[in-house]
């Protein structure tokens, strides 16, 4: 493969994780200004790799084996490694699973997990993308970044529960509310049964590099049980920032 063919294979994948959202052929065309052949190809190599995927309605979008790149590349990064001792205290603390959350791009995925004393039979794979509109750390990510929040707002709100909120008005309020309190919530939208929880760790320039989310049986999600891993999760993630220096 020529060096040129490389850096179209690059230019494509930067693409698709810009955009977010799968993009038809005629559409990475445009953006990218290649023959529609030699595009052709690329795509079928990449398939066939699966570095990138193609649903039935020939829309292209990010592959597994693209994923896991990323997941191994956010796993060298410092705040995975800084962050594992203090999630490990916060799980022993409250008794609750709890996630580092990341940012690759336009999607938002677990980096890390410490399984607490009360378990959730939840079978999340790390470096799987998260809902934006169900997931309490897909809200969080889409609510402190404008770019982001628009891309939720327009594009598909599936219904994982009888809880998901699929009303682009009602999303943008819960936003909102998320921005102002500094924390969001998903009762039960993403899993029947679980609530979710996820407090933003932030960088030296205030940006969110990161989140702290813990699940909880809806069973333990009392007020006061609330109030106590709100509490100790925040303290979490402040302890995370000056590791990382913010």
């Amino acid at each position: 493969m020529s060096p040129d063919r490389y850096l179209r294979t690059f230019d494509i994948l930067k693409l698709l994780a810009e955009r977010g959202s799968p993009l038809r052929l005629t559409e990475i065309k445009q953006a990218l200004d290649l023959p529609v052949s030699s595009l052709h190809n690329m795509l079928q190599t990449m398939v066939s790799a699966e570095v990138v995927i193609v649903d039935a309605d020939l829309r292209y979008a990010i592959g597994p084996r693209t994923v896991s790149l990323a997941l191994r590349t956010v796993q060298s990064l410092d705040v995975r490694t800084l962050a594992r001792r203090p999630l490990q205290e916060l799980a022993q603390a409250i008794g609750d699973d709890v996630y580092l959350g990341l940012r690759v791009g336009q999607r938002v995925l677990y980096a890390d997990r410490v399984l607490g004393t009360q378990r959730v039979s939840l079978d999340i794979r790390l470096g799987q993308p998260l809902m934006l509109h169900a997931t309490a750390t897909g809200k969080l990510f889409a609510a402190c970044d404008p770019q982001l929040g628009a891309l939720a707002l327009e594009g598909a709100l599936p219904k994982a529960t009888p809880h998901t909120i699929t009303s682009p008005q009602q999303l943008q309020k819960e936003f909102a509310r998320i921005a102002a309190a500094g924390y969001s919530k998903s009762d039960q939208e993403s899993y029947e049964g679980v609530v979710g929880y996820a407090v933003p760790i932030r960088g030296s320039s205030q940006d969110v590099v990161a989140a702290v989310h813990v699940s909880v049986l809806a069973n333990r999600a009392t007020k006061a049980h609330e109030r106590v891993l709100l509490t100790a999760t925040r303290q979490c993630a402040e302890q995370i920032e000056k590791l990382l220096g913010a």
